[in-house]
């Protein structure tokens, strides 16, 4: 597959610019060549002393083990009418990547627009990503919704199954784009004294974006929609509301050095990743955030030594529950259980013991109110949980 270019009337001094200020990496491997560099040298200065071949037989195979678990293969997975779900999680969707465990995925991901709805609001044609153009105009048949996402994969993880965990590490987000854009409905439309959506300039210098006359927010790039297939059961999945398989979660917790794990139903976990966000407040009350393209790198990584029903999140200062309903009661209620649930696992502590702490040390924030499912995340800091048990 070919590699990334830059799109939308990027220069090289953007993209370099986009690249050194959105990306945030928290998970490195030592340069695999350099290491192997050394370790030859090694060998070669341990053979003179080395009083039989078996003892430098013994070394090489120390030195090669850890060499070969630092050095996961880089899969290029751009959005192109062959590597997109439009509008769907499902357990028969064709894998557009297979991977192995551990493996990293250098991905893009297209903003839930089309062309002309993006030249209505005034981006300029050849502003409008050539890839775009090429996804909306395909012809999927019956390949299209119910939801409206342009989601890139899925991607087949090797060894993931029903029941296991699948870790996705988020090692880098960047903006390729320096524009995105916001829309006027979601859960009060009738403030909207003008239905539509407007464009909104990225600062990506300053990683910074004027959303209203005199209101400047930070820009923390994340994916709305992060999902594995739902059990064969349920079908062709919406990828509107989130779930228990993730999905539409629209958590802006999910920045670059954070890391989902999300419970696996089918094989291969089949995950897909879309609705790029620029930034989101809590609840993302009129239904969108700064939408835009992403690129970014994750690491996937199948863990069989964790059992979950829900998605968590860790992020490098919290542990982040999820619950979604129809109902925020019940979303609620969810995410509150499954704080309890973790804190009982993780300390060892009684279930009455848990939801006193829950209630004592951990945080409520309502996600988002406008996917079908709402949403509503439930965070404990790290640092409240390092003391010792006595």
């Amino acid at each position: 597959m070919r590699r990334f270019e830059t799109t939308a009337n990027s220069t090289a001094e953007d993209a370099e610019d986009a690249e050194a200020t959105a990306t945030a990496t928290a998970f490195t491997t030592e340069d695999t060549e350099g290491t192997k560099d050394r370790t030859y040298k090694y060998l070669q200065s341990s053979a003179s002393s080395a009083s039989s071949a078996v003892e430098l037989l013994l070394l090489a195979a120390l030195v090669s083990a850890p060499l070969a678990a630092q050095s996961p293969t880089v899969h290029q997975l751009p959005a192109t009418p062959a590597t997109v779900a439009y509008g769907y999680y499902w357990s028969e969707a064709k894998p557009a990547l297979r991977v192995k465990n551990g493996d990293i995925v250098d991905v893009e991901t297209m903003l839930t627009n089309t062309p002309v709805g993006l030249e209505r609001m005034g981006v300029k044609p050849a502003d409008v990503p050539q890839d775009l153009r090429d996804i909306v105009a395909q012809d999927t048949g019956s390949l299209k919704g119910p939801g409206g996402h342009i989601l890139t994969g899925p991607i087949y993880v090797e060894g993931a199954d029903s029941g296991d965990v699948l870790e996705v590490r988020i090692q880098s987000i960047t903006l390729p784009l320096a524009y995105g854009y916001n829309g006027c409905s979601g859960f009060l439309r009738e403030l909207c004294e003008v239905r539509g959506s407007r464009l909104i300039a990225l600062d990506r210098q300053r990683m910074t974006a004027e959303v209203a006359p005199g209101i400047v927010v930070p820009l923390r790039p994340f994916w709305g929609s992060m999902g594995v297939a739902p059990a064969a059961s349920l079908g062709r999945v919406s990828s509107n509301p989130p779930g228990p398989h993730a999905g539409n979660m629209d958590n802006r917790e999910l920045v670059a050095g954070t890391t989902l794990y999300v419970p696996v139903f089918t094989k291969g976990a089949l995950l897909e990743i879309g609705d790029g966000h620029a930034a989101q407040g809590d609840g993302e009350v009129d239904q969108t955030a700064i939408e835009t393209d992403l690129r970014g790198r994750i690491q996937l990584v199948v863990r069989k030594d964790m059992k979950l029903d829900w998605p968590r999140i860790e992020t490098p200062t919290h542990w982040i529950v999820m619950g979604t309903d129809t109902s925020l009661t019940v979303a609620t209620q969810v995410a509150i259980r499954q704080m309890v649930k973790f804190l009982m696992e993780t300390k060892g502590i009684t279930q009455t013991e848990a939801y006193q702490a829950a209630s004592m040390a951990a945080d409520l924030h309502i996600t988002q109110l406008v996917d079908g499912n709402v949403g509503v995340h439930m965070m404990i800091a790290k640092s409240v949980l390092a003391g010792a048990r006595k």
